[in-house]
């Protein structure tokens, strides 16, 4: 474990506790091994599996990153603006804009992570070809058609950058993402759209009633499945609702891992609606529409920063559908923004883990 401690925060319990990745390899050493230290010994600390993208799913490591060596990030694939979106339709390659996030994410906070962090967060500005691309996205590239091969290549990356864990996309295609969204021309504010792409489906000013993934098929990464059925426990969001939180659920082959692990399950909810993706919505709304999507879903443990749930009998109602607990904490940094604190976040997982139980002899 590295950073510092997390404060302490207290959990509080809603509803009764519902029922009840594989870990890198050598080619993803991790921190303490690249500085020749002795490395963690296995079986001492949980594995886990952390589903999503972009920022949620950054805010999720860097907390987990906290608490275990033993972790694995799943990524989405579907991003199609900005550099990654300029790359995947150059290159046709994967999308690598949020796989770099996750790696950032997992950054040590000594000099050697942070300086690495901000090397592949780092983006040229010029008037030519280069501006706005990110440095980890070219690096990520070079690498997939150096070696041939999405794993290998991240894992290579992480060792590099010394993270705290291993990322992997969650598919070894490109995705699209498609809505099926209410008034997305404002002219027709009664009329169901399809719109197509994340970065659209992102800003739209309608109300998106559903997603899916073109391929509506698409092959999981084995690795990320196999991390899924080897984990203590799998953490699904914070992040964008249906851009980010739902492709997950999508892809045939990690949806039955999610149903057969043994590992517990916690969703982490937002701290706020977003803008576009999911203005309006209720903290019980979100938990609705990810049934909607996955019906066969089930959840051991929501987690909800408490200062962000007015109506706590109904997320409570919500999250017992999946067979889940609902756990509040003080999980929102206290700058006023809707972004979570690293620090509290990890307290809010390592309680949850206390509380909840194990799997396997990490306790």
């Amino acid at each position: 474990m590295t950073g510092r401690t997390p404060r302490l925060s207290r959990l509080r319990r809603v509803v009764p506790e519902g029922r009840g990745g594989r870990p890198a390899d050598a080619r993803a050493a991790r921190p303490e091994q690249a500085r020749g230290a002795k490395p963690r010994r296995r079986g001492t600390q949980p594995k886990v599996v952390a589903l999503g993208g972009g920022m949620g799913l950054s805010a999720s490591l860097a907390a987990l990153r906290r608490i275990t060596g033993d972790l694995t990030a799943v990524v989405t694939v579907a991003d199609d603006g900005g550099s990654s979106g300029r790359l995947r339709d150059e290159l046709g390659v994967l999308p690598p804009g949020d796989l770099r996030k996750a790696l950032a994410a997992l950054c040590g906070d000594d000099d050697w992570g942070q300086t690495w962090a901000r090397v592949i967060q780092h983006r040229f500005q010029s008037q030519g070809d280069l501006h706005e691309h990110a440095v980890g996205n070219l690096l990520i590239v070079a690498l997939w058609e150096q070696l041939g091969d999405h794993v290998q290549a991240l894992d290579l990356v992480g060792k590099l950058l010394g993270a705290h864990g291993r990322v992997l996309p969650m598919s070894a295609v490109p995705l699209e993402l498609q809505a099926l969204v209410k008034g997305h021309d404002p002219e027709r504010p009664e009329e169901v759209d399809t719109v197509r792409g994340q970065a659209t489906v992102a800003l739209t000013p309608g109300e998106v009633q559903s997603v899916h993934l073109v391929p509506n098929d698409p092959p999981a990464v084995p690795e990320a499945v196999e991390a899924v059925l080897d984990a203590d426990w799998v953490v699904l969001g914070p992040g964008s609702w249906f851009s980010s939180v739902i492709p997950h659920l999508l892809v045939p082959d990690l949806l039955d891992a999610l149903a057969e692990t043994k590992a517990r399950r916690v969703l982490s909810l937002n701290l706020a609606p977003q803008p576009g993706e999911t203005e309006g919505f209720s903290p019980q709304r979100h938990l609705e529409v990810l049934g909607r999507h996955a019906p066969k879903l089930a959840l051991d443990v929501v987690l909800a920063d408490e200062a962000a749930v007015p109506d706590r009998d109904s997320l409570a109602d919500a999250a017992k559908r999946f067979g889940a607990a609902v756990e509040l904490a003080p999980v929102a940094r206290t700058d006023g923004t809707p972004r979570h604190d690293p620090e509290l976040l990890a307290a809010a997982y390592d309680r949850i883990f206390r509380m909840h139980g194990r799997i396997g002899p990490w306790r």
